[in-house]
């Protein structure tokens, strides 16, 4: 599952990213100090003698809290042969450890008035619970005993329920399959080539032992971030946590990814057959991420003008004038650890044919390309974007991904800058970035020819996406956990 609450997101076909999306509409880096106060000012941060990193942040709008623990692993890290062993790490931790059998921690969690989840990412891994604040201390006690004492049960099922998992999600729903296509594509030597799921074939090859090994060496201390938000006292869960993870050991240290994706000089084109109700398409630009704070924050402005409500350029053009299209819009993350892609990708109207909404698409986009946007448009792209960021800190949840995240990327105060950042972006910086990346020699594309009706659409929302982030479980959304703060 990957949230809905950002104001431009990848359309349904294409797998939306869990949180991704929201964090690249409510997080933005920059070098620069910080000249205003923001949520960050408030945040308590220690890193234990194990090189675990801990922020705490008080929160006293509502009576509950939020415990994550950040991994600094995905299917970045994985290798070819071993693909998607990081997401089935993320399901066997639920399976037990040498203290709790499969499934307590959850009960145990539930028990208390709580809900818990996870996902993992090409970049990362989270776990999360929402609970009320006198309960703190149970995710905190049950987490220590996840990264310490991992002992799974049940390998084999577990490994069923991820393979169906990939069958129903993926390789059952055509869309899904053709961003896969797409992904792979667009990187030939970077490990964003590969899904987040991993391949069939090599799901089925894992072991146990593959799991237990892939634990032990990025399940550590020095490999995570914990992060809590709540009503409570801060430096009273900062004891908390450190009495409960400062024992934990550590293995050697992760491998670093050395990979580097080379230029792509010239477009490259893929066709999916598949049984499906539409016809549908997929372009992915490759584009720089957050450590280009100048041209990340004029894609993500770029993004908004494209496909950021019924006022935006593609959804006013094919959907509402030309009503060629069911479904079209751009996403953009920059919040990624390497360079990703910028994708446009639309789902055609019966007899539409994908080549002509495809032409009517580059029209938009050297528009981008040859005239600077209007003042008006660029406003209120930019009034969007700030109204995310500002509404998302209503959310302990959101206040926890956003820190989490800045800090695997580098420091959460960075997250402070993102509304000057925003505010800077100017016509010429939007011109400038499609011309540099939005062009026919740097983008992928993909084409879905229909050979059939599908009886039922699979996917939509739940895991599987080449780039999106797969859930333990997919029963509560992202969403549903953020308005749960308020009914506890």
């Amino acid at each position: 599952m990957r949230t809905n609450s950002s104001p431009y997101r990848r359309p349904s076909f294409l797998y939306p990213v869990v949180l991704a999306s929201v964090l690249a509409v409510m997080f933005a880096l920059a070098a620069a100090p910080r000249a205003d106060a923001g949520i960050t000012d408030n945040v308590k941060y220690a890193k234990l003698a194990n090189g675990l990193q801990v922020i705490v942040l008080e929160n006293h709008k509502a009576p509950v809290a939020t415990f994550n623990v950040f991994y600094r692993v995905g299917s970045r890290n994985e290798r070819f042969g071993k693909t998607g062993i990081s997401h089935l790490c993320e399901h066997l931790m639920f399976r037990g450890t040498k203290k709790l059998g499969p499934e307590e921690y959850s009960n145990i969690i539930q028990n208390n008035g709580g809900d818990d989840n996870a996902f993992t990412s090409n970049d990362y891994t989270d776990y999360f619970v929402v609970i009320n604040r006198d309960h703190l201390d149970v995710p905190i006690s049950l987490e220590a005993d996840r990264m310490a004492n991992f002992a799974p049960k049940g390998f084999d099922s577990e490994k069923a329920v991820v393979m169906e998992e990939r069958r129903l999600r993926t390789d059952d729903s055509p869309e899904e399959a053709l961003e896969e296509m797409i992904q792979a594509a667009a990187f030939v030597a970077h490990p964003y080539h590969w899904p987040v799921i991993g391949w069939m074939h090599d799901i089925e090859g894992l072991s146990l032992q593959d799991a237990l090994d892939y634990h032990a060496i990025y399940y550590s201390p020095q490999n995570a971030i914990i992060v809590a938000v709540g009503d409570f006292d801060g430096n009273q869960v900062m004891k908390e946590v450190s009495d409960a993870f400062s024992p934990i050991k550590n293995a050697d240290k992760p491998p670093p990814v050395t990979e580097i994706e080379p230029p792509q000089d010239g477009e490259r084109r893929v066709i999916l057959r598949h049984a499906a109700n539409l016809p549908a398409f997929g372009e992915a630009y490759h584009v720089t991420n957050y450590r280009d704070v100048s041209d990340g924050f004029a894609l993500e402005v770029a993004s908004e003008i494209l496909s950021a409500g019924k006022s935006a350029r593609l959804y006013k053009d094919l959907v509402v004038d030309k009503q060629s299209v069911v479904d079209v819009g751009a996403e953009y993350d920059m919040t990624t650890f390497d360079p990703e892609l910028f994708w446009v990708s639309a789902q055609m109207r019966p007899g539409i044919k994908s080549e002509d909404v495809m032409a009517e698409i580059d029209k938009q986009i050297a528009a981008l390309r040859n005239t600077p946007v209007s003042d008006r448009e660029l406003q209120l792209a930019k009034n969007q974007e700030q109204a995310a960021f500002v509404f998302g800190q209503d959310s302990i949840f959101r206040e926890a991904e956003m820190l989490g995240t800045y800090q695997m990327l580098g420091d959460y105060h960075m997250v402070d800058d993102y509304l000057k950042q925003i505010d800077k972006v100017t016509a010429a910086d939007i011109q400038r970035v499609a011309k540099k990346y939005l062009v026919d020699s740097n983008r992928t594309v993909g084409v879905l020819v229909p050979t059939g009706v599908l009886r039922h659409e699979m996917g939509g929302g739940g895991a599987g996406g080449a780039g999106g982030a797969v859930h333990h479980k997919d029963e509560r959304s992202i969403d549903d956990l953020a308005a749960a703060e308020v009914s506890r």
